[in-house]
């Protein structure tokens, strides 16, 4: 018996997945929180903040009955059966650990964790306890990135030969002025690097899910302005076990004339140009001419996943993001940034 069925054997489907979140910041507001509440047979039951304040209003203005103060207070609420941990990186081994431990899914922000070596300690945990352990890389379900997906696998463009990343951005307000206050993305001790490890984490995820395991990456990260301690700049070159190469540059200290969110796939007929984060529109150039796709993202953009996860849970479908998978795009940041963990 493998990992996944002893899991399945020990996990039993929920008919009801009832949801605790612990964190109650930005990324909550629309992106994921609403989201719960819009799926068949789930619902999100409690809050948790660290500020009593900050979770008792959260908890309000959605329409959740419940809020905390204590993350041990949620994990153990009887109500609860599942959990989304939105908090920051340095955190999320701990509350993961007690999650799975408590009997009940876990739920995990990106990047999974501040190194690879905490993602496999938590992977570690859920094989222990056989409670099921999920990432938001919510990428692999978003209707933008099927039809890209959709487009490589029909091979519009031919068989493809390499990638190209750019990921160009200017300084972020608080972290520039005369009293700058970069936030945790900045910190590694917190988030395990810089924006680099928070962006970088989506694509590469995504990278792999559309072409295939990353056997080599390699890079050279540093930090050119002084503006925090992390790296603010990276360069990397990647390749594929199918033999597709990749290439990257992430700059997070242009100026905004200079802002650039673009990612180029090179095939044998053609390229695919396409947008990680900023754009609704993937092109895709052949001999036979131009032809734009505009797909727009949804309200809540983790929902589709969600949905994914909520069935799995049920015993009915399988999520495409999972604690193995959410942990090799931890792996591939640590090689490219030198951080083997």
């Amino acid at each position: 018996m493998n990992a996944q069925q002893e899991s399945k054997k020990r996990f039993p489907p929920l008919d009801q997945v009832n949801w605790g979140m612990i964190g109650v910041g930005n990324v909550t507001e629309k992106k994921s929180g609403p989201a719960f509440n819009k799926i068949p047979h789930s619902a999100l039951v409690a809050v948790m903040g660290r500020n009593a304040e900050k979770a008792a209003d959260y908890a309000h203005r959605h329409g959740i009955a419940k809020w905390y103060d204590d993350a041990d207070a949620l994990i153990a609420d009887p109500a609860v059966n599942a959990i989304y941990v939105a908090t920051p990186p340095d955190s999320h081994l701990e509350y993961a650990a007690k999650i799975m431990r408590a009997g009940k899914a876990a739920y995990i922000e990106k990047p999974m964790a501040r190194n690879a070596a905490e993602c496999e300690e938590m992977n570690r945990i859920s094989r222990e306890t056989g409670s099921p352990l999920f990432v938001a890389y919510y990428r692999r379900v978003l209707p933008y990135f099927v039809k890209l997906r959709e487009l490589i696998d029909s091979r519009v463009i031919g068989d493809p030969r390499c990638v190209n990343i750019r990921l160009h951005w200017q300084p972020y307000d608080e972290e520039i002025g005369p009293n700058p206050q970069p936030r945790w993305r900045v910190f590694p001790e917190l988030s395990g690097g810089g924006h680099f490890h928070d962006l970088a984490s989506h694509q590469f995820d995504y990278l792999e899910y559309a072409f295939g395991p990353i056997k080599y990456a390699a890079g050279i990260a540093r930090n050119q302005a002084g503006l925090y301690k992390a790296d603010d700049i990276v360069v990397a070159n990647f390749e594929f076990q199918s033999g597709m190469l990749g290439t990257g540059s992430w700059c997070y200290t242009v100026n905004k004339e200079q802002r650039v969110d673009e990612a180029v796939i090179i095939g044998s007929l053609g390229r695919i140009i396409f947008s990680f984060f900023e754009k609704s529109t993937i092109r895709v150039e052949t001999a036979d001419g131009a032809e734009e796709y505009n797909i727009p993202y949804p309200e809540h953009v983790q929902q589709p996943l969600l949905e994914e996860i909520v069935k799995e849970l049920r015993g009915q479908g399988k999520s495409p993001s999972n604690g193995t998978t959410g942990a090799r795009a931890s792996a591939l940041l640590d090689r490219i940034t030198a951080r083997i963990g």
